[in-house]
This record gives structure tokens, sequence and C-alpha cells, in this order.
């Protein structure tokens, strides 16, 4: 069984130790020393925290409303609020406890060299690792969001990987029609890792004045709504990464411990919490433990030998689109 100094929870991801495989999820902590005055947590119950989207300069955000409940989720059109990539390096990183957690940069830009200039940045910086969101509009291409072209996807990640020597984490957008081809060229370019998956899009309407709810319009969805989605995506990336080495953080509607495991069986190494914070901010010590009692009941002694262990039922169609045929 495990040992004092491999604890049953702990993972390895892009050579970073992980105390346990739960991720708290851009944009759902803030900078990360907001979260640490919610009365019971603690750092310790997570493996990284990755911090709020962050741009070059200082964005203001979207017009309200920013945040809209739907059934089984949420939606959300923040904007990427952000104080800028030299603030947060300057200011914030200071006054978080590196030996609490691991800390995960999240950047964004407008254009390739935005992206480029953001990592150099926190290149300079004590940050762990560097999550790329490719999810942003690309202006320079009319408005086309990076992650959903596999070619501009693969751009992203070539910059930004000559730009740092610091682990590099690819979200990608469900939002797209192969989702395997552009991890497998984000692969070619230089990421060592993947988020799967980003919200996918949707819109609220106020059927009185007939109108979207959302200040931007159209917004991410988030939430248990999506895990499905999400389940079969990070599976589908695991088939091109697990002959790599590259490891998967899963994520999209994760509320429990079998949430979790079922990601976990599905490819991922790393699970990433975000909805669910915000109505049980102490879910995550409740999935840990759900974890641990499935790998003792199962007599595993670590999570990775839990992770791609998903048996295919052999004698299903291979492209039955629909499932009901």
């Amino acid at each position: 069984m495990h040992t004092e100094d491999k604890p049953l929870l702990a993972v390895d991801f892009c050579g970073m130790n992980f105390a346990s495989p739960i991720v708290l999820l851009s944009g759902c902590v803030g900078f990360g020393e907001e979260y640490t005055r919610v009365q019971g947590f603690s750092n310790r119950e997570v493996g990284a925290v990755c911090l709020k989207g962050t741009t070059l300069e200082p964005r203001l955000g979207n017009a309200p409303h920013r945040v809209y409940e739907t059934p089984q989720g949420m939606l959300n059109a923040i904007g990427l609020q952000n104080p800028g990539a030299r603030y947060v390096v300057d200011k914030i990183l200071p006054t978080l406890d590196f030996g609490e957690t691991r800390f995960i940069a999240n950047i964004s830009g407008s254009t390739v060299e935005e992206y480029a200039e953001v990592a150099r940045i926190f290149d300079d910086s004590p940050i762990d690792a560097i999550e790329i969101n490719i999810s942003c509009p690309n202006v320079k291409a009319g408005g086309v969001a990076f992650g959903n072209d596999p070619a501009m996807s693969a751009k992203v990640v070539e910059v930004v990987r000559k730009a740092t020597n610091k682990p590099l984490i690819t979200k990608l957008s469900p939002n797209q029609t192969d989702i395997a081809g552009n991890a497998r060229g984000c692969i070619e370019a230089g990421t060592d890792a993947f988020a799967v998956i980003n919200t996918l899009m949707g819109m609220a309407i106020d059927i009185e004045s007939r109108t979207p709810i959302l200040g931007n319009n159209q917004g991410g969805l988030s939430g248990p709504a999506i895990k499905p989605v999400a389940l079969l995506r990070t599976h589908q990336v695991y088939q091109v990464c697990r002959d790599h080495g590259i490891p998967i953080i899963g994520q999209g509607g994760i509320t429990t411990a079998e949430d979790a495991l079922e990601f976990i069986i599905a490819g991922a190494t790393a699970v990433g919490i975000g909805t669910a914070l915000f109505y049980d901010p102490l879910v995550c010590g409740k999935i840990n433990a759900g974890i641990a009692a499935y790998l003792k009941r199962h007599g595993l002694s670590e999570v990775a030998q839990l992770t791609g262990t998903l048996s295919l039922n052999t004698s299903a169609p291979r492209n039955n689109c629909c499932g009901v045929k």
C-alpha cells in the first residue's frame, strides 16, 4: 500500500507533485488568496490552484449581467476582468503561499504576440506552470477563437513554448469539430499537458424584453449539465495523449467523488473543480475522501493506477453518431 513519502492521493503532473488530484479551476477562485478565507478550507486539500485568466493589459470585463444560473449549470460571461500580468506578478504572487499548493497562471490574449508577452512575464516569476486559454478571439483573424482552429491553436502553443520553460497546459475548447486532432497539433507544438474541457457556449433569454440576459449576449456554460460532453472529450483526448505521456486535467461538471473517478477512469491524471465551489465551498475534502475510499476498496495504492482504465464495449458500432439507430 501507500507509504508516508507517497501519499495515497498524490499525483505527478508534468513533474510537479500534487498533494491530491484536485485542481481549482481558473475564474472560480479569483487569484487564490480570496478562497483561503473560507472557514474550514485549506490549500493543502488541493493539488493546484489555477489563477484567474490574465491578459497583458488590465481589463474591466463585460457589462452585466455576467452570471446566470441554468438548470444543472451556470452561464458566465465575465470578460476576463483582471489587473494585467505585470500587476499579478509584482503584487499578487508575493502574497500567495507556494509552500501549501501549486499555483498555475492562466493566460489569454487577442493576438499570438500578446500570448507570448504574457508568458514571458510569468516565466520570470515563481508560478509553477502556465495554462493557455485558447478560447479567446483572434482580433487579427476577424474574431475567430484560437481554440476552434487547429492551426491557430498550435501556433499559440508554439510561441508560448518559446517564451517560457515552465510546464504548459493547453485548455481545450469543446466548441470544435475535432478535439483529438487539435490536441495532436498542440502536442507537436510543445504543450506538456491539457485541460479538458473549457465551457460550452450558451445563451439565456428574457422572454418579456426579448433580449439576452447576459450583457455579452452569450456565455460559457459550466456545471453538471456539461459533464457527459466533458467525459467524452476527455477520453477522446486521452487516446492521443497516452502514447506521449501527456497528462490531462479532466473537468466539466464534477461535483462528487464519483464524478471525479469517472474522469480519472476516462483518462484524466487530475480533475478540475469549478462551479461546484459556488454552492459547496468545502466540496474538495469530500471528493478527496471519496477517491481515497475507492482506491482502498479496490486495492489500489495510487490514483495513477486508475487513470485511463476505461474498458470500452467492443461490440458498440464505431460510427453511430446518434447512438439510437
